[in-house]
């Protein structure tokens, strides 16, 4: 005689198990979802439960209905001070400045979107789409530089977020820093992907004719498909070797930036390094892939949706270059991103480049190119010895 079963947890035993639901991406976004964040005590899935209407997957008709876009909300915010120091031994300057919370870029590796959980969103589609703007930046500029304990270092402008990405055309805030600096002849660098840079191309030349200015243009690759999946907001890789090629022609000191290095995705970081040269870079600098907290989450999920064929091989190698065996990570979000090593290093300077032979073939290889393009012949030192504060004082000096 069959059993009869009346508790629910026997009724539960036979509900097969939940199905995810459909990958549905926003156009022009990076992140797939919103991933949860450390600090969240509640887990949140998408599952199909069966009653909505079927809906085709990614991968369906471009004729399919797609989600209702999402769109990028900017709160304004006032800061107490504006300038960050750093304390990182592999990390080349001392203070920075970022104009922004938030990146409309959408840059799928932006080690930044961890830092949208400490204001209690997600790094994933949020990082993207809920801005914070310092409207103040340049005044608080302006009192910090003008403070009797301030010792001068240079600035750089970028560190965190893009200063050039698409809101600033509205809130022109990386423009007043740069204005401040250059009232003060203060030195400072720009690392950025943004064409709005070449709005200010006045104030850079300004900044270059006292040698008190580098930018730093992010190129990661020159596949334009790629681009728009990793970097779906952030200018075309033409648009960047042209944004090189005129900063250079005004004299500002312009090199490349080709960070990340992701294995088997933009291996052609020979001739990015190549084109840049062409365009005008006289420097170049690169770091491997790296995946601290929410960033995994983010990318693993982007790359298992776009690029599924070879998602294991990227992470696998990922895993070899950090030479880290042990326990994957217990952070939540995504099943099977560990493995027998994990996926970030938060050791100083191996966080950077990785290590192991993988991080040493694309060292000798990027190394290589440079030589051949003559790259990096010499480490440009910025003029310190301009700056007077006593230039942002509306009064001035008697004396």
């Amino acid at each position: 005689m069959p059993t009869l079963l009346t508790r629910e947890a026997d009724l539960d035993a036979l509900a097969p198990p939940p199905v995810a639901a459909p990958v549905r991406l926003f156009r022009g976004r990076g992140a797939v979802a919103n991933v949860q964040g450390r600090f969240e005590r509640d887990v949140r899935e998408a599952v199909d439960d069966g009653w909505a209407p079927p809906r085709p997957a990614f991968g369906a008709d471009e004729d399919d209905e797609e989600p209702a876009a999402l769109q990028t909300q900017v709160t304004p915010e006032h800061v107490r001070s504006i300038i960050s120091r750093n304390d990182s031994p592999d990390i080349y300057f001392d203070y920075s400045i970022n104009p922004y919370r938030g990146c409309e870029h959408g840059c799928v590796y932006c080690y930044a979107r961890p830092y949208h959980s400490y204001l209690g969103l997600s790094p994933g589609l949020d990082f993207e789409t809920r801005l914070y703007a310092k409207v103040n930046a340049a005044e608080a500029l302006r009192a910090e530089l003008q403070a009797r304990s301030y010792a001068p270092k240079v600035i750089n402008i970028g560190s965190v977020t893009d200063p050039y990405q698409p809101c600033e055309k509205q809130w022109g805030i990386t423009l007043g820093v740069i204005e401040v600096l250059n009232q003060a002849h203060h030195p400072f660098t720009i690392i950025s992907k943004g064409g709005l840079i070449l709005r200010d191309l006045s104030q850079l030349a300004e900044a270059a004719a006292e040698q008190r200015v580098a930018v730093y243009i992010t190129l990661v690759t020159l596949d334009g498909t790629l681009a728009r999946q990793i970097e779906p907001r952030a200018p075309s890789p033409t648009r960047r070797l042209k944004v090189i090629e005129a900063l250079a022609r005004a004299g500002v000191p312009v090199g490349v930036s080709v960070a990340p290095i992701i294995p088997f995705l933009n291996d052609d970081f020979a001739r990015v390094l190549r084109a840049a040269h062409d365009a005008g870079a006289q420097s170049a600098f690169y770091t491997v892939m790296r995946l601290p907290w929410e960033v995994k989450d983010v990318f693993v999920q982007w790359l298992r949706t776009h690029y599924p064929d070879r998602a294991e091989r990227v992470l696998n190698r990922l895993r070899d270059m950090r030479g880290i065996p042990g326990e994957a990570p217990k952070h939540p979000g995504v099943a099977g991103a560990g493995g027998a090593g994990r996926l970030n290093d938060p050791n100083f300077f191996t966080r950077m480049k990785g290590e192991g032979i993988w991080a040493e073939l694309i060292r000798q290889r990027f190394e290589a190119q440079i030589r051949r393009l003559g790259m990096n012949r010499q480490r440009r030192q910025l003029n310190m010895a301009l700056f007077n504060p006593a230039a942002l004082s509306a009064q001035g000096s008697l004396f």
